[in-house]
Order: structure tokens, then sequence, then C-alpha cells
């Protein structure tokens, strides 16, 4: 399968159906799944429904979340990039990864190679992010990847307050 970013420890690739066991273990984790606001997932063919809407942004859009391959081992560690948002017609950088591989820096690697991905070769013009207030860490990783504060917002029926963040190319070349 197609590498569309690389960064020093991961390969990022669109997700296809191999990806299923690796997305069921991220996704039945009711540790992961309280930081998202989603409901934690049952089976496999809820993995499946979640991976057709992967490749239906591919086709609608051109991108979407994409798998992350640990290099080292080849193995599948959780996804991340950008997904258009069209309720709020923005494209969101987002992540998920099983929890083993949290806190070694892997969500601000993740994010920064996708905002990267999104200004340089997409030519994106803004890019947001959402987190719930709770979830300090992640918060902290948006920061550190650039991400600037924009708002507390609802995001949803169900997160009626989220943190919202944003980064515009023009305030992305600046940093680079």
């Amino acid at each position: 399968m197609k590498t569309l970013i690389e960064t020093k420890r991961l390969v990022f690739r669109e997700i296809s159906f191999d990806d299923q066991e690796g997305l069921f273990q991220l996704h039945s984790d009711p540790e992961v799944q309280r930081w998202t606001g989603e409901p934690v997932v049952k089976s496999i063919e809820e993995v499946e429904q979640l991976i057709h809407i992967r490749l239906n942004e591919y086709k609608t859009y051109g991108f979407g979340r994409l798998a992350l391959i640990l290099k080292e081992v080849n193995k599948f560690i959780g996804w991340a990039g950008l997904s258009y948002l069209p309720e709020f017609d923005s494209v969101d950088l987002g992540y998920r990864l099983k929890r083993e591989y949290w806190g070694m820096g892997f969500a601000t690697e993740v994010s920064k190679a996708s905002i990267a991905y999104g200004f340089n070769k997409l030519g994106l013009d803004k890019i947001i992010a959402i987190a719930l207030p709770e979830n300090k860490a992640s918060i902290k990783v948006l920061e550190k990847a650039g991400m600037i504060y924009d708002k507390i917002a609802p995001y949803n029926e169900i997160i009626e307050e989220a943190v919202w963040y944003k980064l515009e190319k023009k305030e992305y070349y600046k940093k680079t």
C-alpha cells in the first residue's frame, strides 16, 4: 500500500480492511474511547463500517485519516491525519493511538506531520483540531504541534463543550 506520509518512526498509509483487527483493538479500548466522545466499538462489523467511512472520505475529498504503521516492526499502532468535517466546513486534525503507544511522542509527531502534509501537499488554508477540555494531554500535543487556541464551543449534541484550535496557512509558514 502506498505511503502518503513518512516520519522517522512511522509510515502513514490509507486505512484498509487489513487493519480490522488493529482498529478493533483501538476502538474497543474504553480508555482510548474515553477521550473521543464516541462509544466503545463492540464488533468487527462496527469496525467495517468505520473502514467504509474512511474509504469514502478518500474518494470524496482526496484525503482522510490514515493508518499509522510503526516502521521498526511494521505494526499498526493507530490512525492520524486530516478529515473534512462538512458540518463545520473545516478540515480537522485528529489522531488515535493504542494505549501502549501513549507518552512516547507519537501524537506530536503525527500531528506535526499531518499539518505539514495539509499545508504543503493538500494546499489547505486552515486546519482545526478539537479536544475535550479534560484531555490535557491532547491539548498539550496540539499546542506543541503549533495549533493556536481558538475557542470553547460545542462539537455536537453529545459534546456541548470542546476546546477548539486552529492554524492558518500564513501562521504555519511564519513558524516554519
